[in-house]
């Protein structure tokens, strides 16, 4: 059974937030999360487990936790992870209850981009977690069939990548209405103009978690 989780504190300030986005490749949600990371003052990124090996200047505990088979295998069984799948049936990824739950207690925000399926897995484990349920935020960047296609291609995406993509991200929007918030993607400065509006509005309305839609 994982550790009773601590309540979050908020001495001088509003509560954390955990800010989980998904959309389709393509969408722009990376590069959203490390945009937001990088110009936004008390936000961090999750750091999330791979099986795979690391690349060239990768560090671990940084980049990734990175862990072999069996070390993933022994944190499953001991319920550790909050989410965790397969990623082309090759290596394993998951997000640490630690990696979350520990930075949440302390007072600090985080921001992870993870598929829909992932996002089902953090409401799941919200239920059983108060504190997570507090702090959980999530986003769809929605974008239209044809831009995304244009924007599959121009990244140099193979034909029947993109068709493998394309048939992901069908599957996916009918979940956006599932989703605290919603992003229709029409460019990098209106997106995160978009994003900065949803990240600073749950911080202005402390202990105050209602969903609310924003489409832009």
């Amino acid at each position: 059974m994982p550790a009773a989780t601590p309540a979050l504190s908020q001495p001088n300030g509003p509560a954390p937030i955990l800010l989980v986005l998904a959309g389709p490749a393509g969408s722009g949600k990376t590069t959203l999360c490390e945009r937001l990371v990088a110009t936004q003052p008390g936000i961090a990124r999750v750091i999330t487990a791979t099986t795979r090996p690391p690349r060239p200047g990768e560090v671990d505990g940084k980049d990734y936790h990175f862990l072999t088979p069996e070390q993933f295998d022994a944190k499953v069984a001991a319920s550790e992870f909050l989410e965790w799948a397969w990623v082309h049936q090759k290596h394993r990824y998951g997000t640490l209850r630690a990696a979350v739950l520990g930075p949440l207690a302390a007072s600090r925000s985080l921001v992870i981009n993870v598929d829909v399926q992932g996002v089902d897995h953090f409401r799941r484990a919200a239920a059983a977690e108060p504190a997570l349920a507090r702090a959980l935020v999530t986003v769809f960047v929605t974008v239209p069939e044809t831009e995304l296609r244009r924007r599959l291609a121009a990244r140099g995406d193979s034909p029947a990548e993109i068709e493998r993509r394309m048939t992901t991200a069908a599957r996916e929007l009918p979940e956006a209405e599932k989703f605290d918030h919603r992003i229709a993607s029409r460019g990098r400065e209106e997106d995160f103009a978009a994003l900065l509006e949803i990240w600073h509005r749950p911080r202005n309305h402390s202990g105050d978690r209602s969903p609310r839609r924003h489409l832009c």
